[in-house]
């Protein structure tokens, strides 16, 4: 796995759920495919990902948090091929808001218990953000695509820090 990504061994990845309740196993080697192939491949792996751990494009999943380090590790990497990819489903993570938007709308009456699901949210988004330098470096990159690409998930950041709590629930889509 080389330099990067030398920590994937240290996540139990086969205990954390994916998608539809399905363990999150595949990760890793999507990750690495993410980073050591030629970038068609790449960005099918990251499609992969997103599917596992940030399903419909804006639920998080369990084992969200724990890849989004290596996914910024792989945004700051110089030879990974599909770094706009990666920073666009960095942006979807951080702004899924799904389990908290479910929980506000369940609240009121119902035996509906999300709070797990919106941990699940809350530190995925803190994992993306601590990224943040990486993505500052990012903006002036060469690759157009992937300068817009940093300078949009910067601009997430920036629309999040003025959403009030309430507001956040319902930004589930943006």
């Amino acid at each position: 796995m080389g330099v990067i990504l030398k920590d994937l061994q240290r996540v139990q990845w086969s205990r954390l759920q994916a998608a539809g309740g399905a363990s999150a196993r595949a990760v890793p080697a999507l990750l690495s495919k993410a980073a050591w192939s030629d970038r068609d491949t790449a960005r099918l792996a990251v499609d992969e990902l997103g599917d596992l751990v940030c399903e419909l494009g804006f639920v998080v999943q369990e084992a969200t948090a724990p890849t989004v380090p290596f996914l910024v590790e792989l945004a700051g990497a110089p030879h990974v091929l599909c770094k706009a990819d990666v920073l666009e489903l960095l942006r979807k993570i951080f702004i899924g808001r799904q389990w908290s938007a479910a929980s506000q709308a369940f609240s009121s009456g119902t035996d509906i218990h999300l709070a797990q699901q919106v941990g699940w949210e809350a530190a995925a988004q803190e994992a993306v953000r601590a990224g943040h330098h990486v993505f500052e470096g990012l903006t002036s990159s060469v690759d157009p695509d992937v300068a817009q690409a940093a300078a949009k998930l910067l601009q997430s950041f920036e629309e999040d820090s003025r959403l009030s709590p309430e507001a956040k629930g319902r930004e589930t889509n943006r």
